[in-house]
């Protein structure tokens, strides 16, 4: 797919997310999501029941491969900008930690989970925190202006990841810190997987190799690029783990390719440093 076209299916099929307020990305006829399920692949990838209780009811929509909160060592008073925020789960959980001196910018092209995610915040009383319209690939923000960038399985959905990345360093802060949660390869995936609309909207279609992936972060000028951890996904909690039943029950993905994408996904929490400080 085009780069345009991969957009706008992902932004279609986030869209259904958040209307549905559940933690599937398959198709409407496939989604079997529910509150429970996005808790239960919350726990598995590094929440706590401290951060799920923490947070406005229908923030978290069980949509991430990762907790880059918890290794961001946010600090109070620090900005912080989040890729991709969705319904504003990880920007809550941001918010809290840099406190009523600190402030949260999340930026979603989806606008229904913008929507979401304000509404959210107004229930949660969040002072601290705004969600802005926009892509990652051209952010709605000042140049130099943010201290930590985080995002949680977001931008392996980006066609053009490169862009993405010189973005996030135009505007941290000199000395600021990128820390995301990510999805990434092994090895390349099966081109029925590639192909596949709902692999697009569930993160998978759109990885690209580890290397890859570190080398544009470093291609973008950031320094002391580092994989903080690593784990593999089994396919029983992959992100949006609906998608891999909708995988398995109606787009015609064989059985022998999915094995092939279970043994070469990976989760990875990427930290990176803007010089300059």
């Amino acid at each position: 797919m085009k780069k345009e076209e991969v957009k706008k299916v992902v932004r279609e099929g986030y869209a259904r997310v958040a209307r549905g307020g559940s933690s599937c990305c398959a198709p409407q006829n496939q989604c079997c999501g529910t509150t429970n399920v996005a808790t239960d692949v919350s726990k598995k990838i590094g929440y706590t029941d401290e951060d799920l209780q923490s947070v406005p009811e229908g923030a978290n929509l069980g949509l991430g491969c990762g907790n880059p909160v918890a290794l961001a060592s946010l600090k109070e008073g620090e900005v912080v900008l989040d890729l991709g925020s969705g319904t504003g789960f990880d920007c809550f959980l941001a918010a809290n930690r840099v406190g009523k001196t600190g402030k949260v910018i999340g930026v979603d092209m989806t606008p229904e989970m913008v929507e979401k995610a304000r509404e959210n915040a107004h229930k949660g009383d969040y002072k601290n925190v705004e969600f802005r319209l926009g892509e990652i690939e051209n952010l709605p923000v000042a140049d130099n202006h943010v201290d930590t960038i985080i995002s949680n399985c977001v931008i392996n959905l980006s066609p053009d990841k490169e862009r993405v990345f010189q973005e996030a360093f135009r505007i941290l802060k000199p000395g600021g810190r990128l820390m995301v949660s990510d999805i990434v390869l092994e090895k390349e995936l099966p081109e029925s997987v590639k192909s596949s609309v709902a692999a697009y909207i569930g993160c998978l279609a759109g990885a690209i190799i580890k290397d890859e992936y570190v080398g544009a972060v470093k291609a973008a000028g950031f320094k002391q690029v580092s994989i903080a951890d690593e784990t593999s996904i089994p396919t029983d909690y992959t992100p949006n783990d609906p998608l891999v039943q909708a995988l398995l029950n109606g787009l015609n993905i064989p059985r022998g390719d999915l094995k092939k994408v279970g043994s070469s996904i990976r989760s990875v929490k990427v930290h990176a440093v803007k010089p300059g400080k």
